[in-house]
């Protein structure tokens, strides 16, 4: 099977603020799906991708946090991701997110976390991540949980981000 590119669900959607159910059984469909992400992110482009962005209420996200021109892809498929450490130190970047194209802001988290998951071939794995790889993990995770990158932010930025994402929608509808 070739991997399709989905659409993104765009904010406010409330879909996008639900709960993600975990990944008792990895199916071929549930792998098809991570594939279908992974294109998806990469054609966007992003470096990010949750499954309630497509529209799945899953326990699933896709990175890949390789920028570098010429540096090798590292795709990763997390099913059930969950963060099990996180350092005191923190980290500030400026995020985006690819359900609130082109609204960026800057949110503090942790600057090293361990994260477990499953693997796409069911395995349990863990890893350490810094820098914009722990951002990206954790912004990813909060997807899981219903909470975006401008849940962050004061009220007022926050309503105004929405405010330019509902004005965005309408001229999308409109073709």
């Amino acid at each position: 099977m070739i991997a399709m590119k989905r659409n993104i669900l765009l904010h406010p959607d409330p879909r996008l603020k639900k709960t993600a159910t975990a990944v008792n059984d990895l199916t071929d469909d549930l792998r098809l799906l991570a594939d279908d992400m992974l294109r998806t992110m990469y054609e966007a482009p992003g470096v990010g991708l949750a499954a309630p962005q497509v529209g799945v209420l899953d326990r699933l996200i896709v990175l890949d946090c390789v920028k570098e021109e010429g540096e090798k892809p590292r795709p990763l498929i997390m099913f059930n991701p969950r963060v099990i450490a996180a350092s005191d130190d923190l980290n500030t970047y400026e995020e985006g997110c690819l359900s609130i194209p082109d609204q960026y802001a800057d949110v503090t988290r942790p600057k090293i976390v361990d994260v477990e998951w499953i693997d796409r071939d069911g395995k349990t794995r863990s890893e350490t991540f810094d820098g914009l790889w722990a951002t990206c993990v954790q912004h990813e995770i909060d997807h899981l949980d219903g909470k975006l990158f401008i849940d962050y932010l004061k009220p007022l930025k926050r309503q105004m981000i929405t405010r330019k994402m509902v004005k965005l929608k309408r001229e999308l509808a409109r073709g």
